[in-house]
C-alpha cells in the first residue's frame, strides 16, 4: 500500500511539472488579423500622422522560443498626401496623391522579458518587444506600377488574453527604397526631388508607418520535454 501511495505522489508530481513546462514552452505558431492606420511621409507629408489612411495585415509568427519570434505578414493600405500641407513654397504647383501599397515581409521580434501564460522563469503574460526586418512593397497604377523594398522598424507589447489567444498593439515606420510614392494626380506624373537637391540615402527616399492592432491565434503545442516513466 505504502508502494503504491509513492508511485501515485510520483506520476501525479511528474504529469503536473510535464503540464507546466507544455503550457511554459507554449506553441510553435500563431496565425491572425491586424487593422489599424497607415501616414506616408515624403515630398508631400513631413508631419506624422498626417493624412491617416486605413491598413489590414494577414499574420504568421514563429515562436523560436520565449523571448525571439519571427513573424510573416502580408499587408495593404491606403497612403496620400498634400503638397500644401507639407511646406510654405514648392517649385511647383501644389499636388496632392492617394494610393495603395500591397507589402510583403518578414520580421524579427525579440522580447524585453519572457512571453508565457503562465509566471514561469520571468515570463509574463504581457511583453513588450522591438522589432527589425526586410520586405517588399509593392504600389499599382493609377500613373505607373512602383515596386521597392522596405525595412519595417518598430515596436509592440502584446497579451495572453487566454491560453491560446493573443492581442497585441504595434507601431511601426517602414522605410523603403523608392521616392517614386507621391503621384501627382493632377499631372500623371510622380514627385520626385522637387527642390533639385539630389539628395543620397535614406533620408531622400519615402516611407511609412503602420499602427496596428492585432488579434493571433496558437497553433502547435511544443512536445512536453519530460522524462518518460519506464
Amino acid at each position: 500500500m505504502l508502494l503504491r501511495s509513492r508511485y501515485t505522489l510520483m506520476m501525479f508530481f511528474l504529469l503536473t511539472c510535464c503540464r507546466m513546462a507544455g503550457q511554459d514552452e507554449g506553441y510553435f505558431m500563431e496565425l491572425g488579423l491586424g487593422g489599424g492606420g497607415a501616414f506616408y511621409m515624403g515630398d508631400a507629408n513631413t508631419r506624422l500622422y498626417r493624412n491617416t489612411n486605413g491598413m489590414a495585415s494577414v499574420i504568421a509568427r514563429y515562436n523560436v522560443n520565449r523571448r525571439f519570434s519571427l513573424k510573416f505578414d502580408m499587408a495593404a493600405a491606403g497612403i496620400s498626401g498634400d503638397s500644401g500641407n507639407s511646406f510654405g513654397v514648392l517649385p511647383e504647383d501644389r499636388v496632392s496623391f492617394s494610393r495603395t501599397l500591397y507589402e510583403a515581409g518578414l520580421q524579427a521580434e525579440w522580447g524585453f522579458c519572457g512571453y508565457s501564460m503562465t509566471p514561469w522563469d520571468g515570463c509574463h503574460r504581457i511583453a513588450p518587444y522591438g522589432l527589425a526586418g526586410v520586405g517588399v512593397v509593392f504600389a499599382p497604377k493609377p500613373v505607373k506600377d512602383d515596386f521597392a523594398l522596405c525595412i519595417p522598424l518598430g515596436m509592440g507589447v502584446r497579451y495572453k488574453l487566454s491560453d491560446r489567444i493573443n492581442v497585441g498593439a504595434e507601431w511601426t515606420m517602414r522605410f523603403s527604397s523608392s521616392d517614386r510614392l507621391e503621384v501627382t494626380m493632377q499631372e500623371g506624373s510622380v514627385m520626385k526631388d522637387p527642390f533639385m537637391i539630389n539628395g543620397k540615402g535614406i533620408k531622400n527616399k519615402d516611407s511609412y508607418s503602420f499602427t496596428m492592432l492585432y488579434i493571433t491565434f496558437d497553433m502547435f503545442r511544443k512536445p512536453c520535454d519530460c522524462n518518460e516513466i519506464k
